[in-house]
């Protein structure tokens, strides 16, 4: 037996230096296969993840970004609201001072914008997330009569009458008149007045009077209510809420 065959080879085996090169080597020894699973895992997660939150926004609450100022003080332009899509699903209705955002096709917009349907589809997305302003179908208003309501602008103080009953507004955009624009309406069944808090820059149903629908927007076109601020950091929880309308007789008491 070669005894010093033995003995060299025992020597390179146990050689830290061979041992560390040949480690180093087989350390850095990239693979490709283990590289794509890794990027497909991550792929995966990801549309998953958008996946869990377009479905939470389509069913129970939306992102939505205010793009202008016609809610004013309430909602500022570049607010991101949460707009609760359950508030309305189990048989309630919208109530008069609700604030909420609806699909105004056919009541403030008589026919849909045409666009390129990709462009649609990824504005969609865009604006579920809350990424990019709503639909030019989509709007938030307040909702100041109900079906059967009679309301009329203006008193002798130049106050808005709900069922003979005269509404203090204070969520108004301060120096802003309740309407600049005389009106007397009984809403139909089933449907909505909506009016903005800054009602000097606010296109409502006030503008749509003579046109098809008369600008009552139907109850099944509220897409949900406005019931928390998500961004900025600083108004992050409920919008105020309002007393204005309590004490308001029920719809057609005024009429006998």
């Amino acid at each position: 037996m070669d005894t010093e065959a033995q003995h060299r080879e025992r020597d390179r085996s146990s050689d830290p230096a061979a041992g560390t090169e040949e480690g180093s080597r087989s350390t850095h020894v990239r693979d490709p296969e283990a590289e794509r699973t890794s990027w497909r895992r991550v792929a995966f997660l990801g549309t998953l993840c958008t996946a869990a939150l377009l479905l939470f926004s389509t069913f129970v609450l939306q992102p939505f970004l205010i793009p202008s100022g016609s809610m004013e003080p309430t909602l500022r332009v570049g607010d991101r609201v949460l707009v609760n899509k359950l508030a309305y699903r189990f048989g309630s209705e919208p109530r008069r001072g609700d604030v909420v955002v609806f699909d105004g096709t056919g009541s403030f917009v008589q026919e849909t914008p045409g666009q390129n349907p990709v462009a649609a589809v990824l504005r969609g997305v865009a604006s579920s997330l809350g990424l990019a302003e709503p639909e030019e179908t989509d709007f938030v208003k307040r909702v100041v009569g109900v079906g059967g309501d009679h309301v009329v602008c203006c008193d002798k103080r130049g106050r808005i009458e709900v069922n003979g009953d005269p509404v203090d507004e204070e969520y108004l955009h301060p120096g802003d008149r309740p309407s600049q624009v005389a009106f007397d309406i009984v809403v139909p069944d089933g449907h909505l007045w909506m009016m903005g808090d800054h009602r000097s820059r606010s296109r409502d149903s006030r503008d749509h009077l003579g046109q098809p629908g008369g600008g009552m927007v139907p109850v099944d076109r509220v897409v949900g209510r406005v019931d928390w601020f998500g961004w900025p950091l600083g108004r992050i929880g409920a919008p105020e809420g309002t007393d204005a309308f309590t004490g308001i007789r029920p719809a057609g008491a005024d009429r006998g």
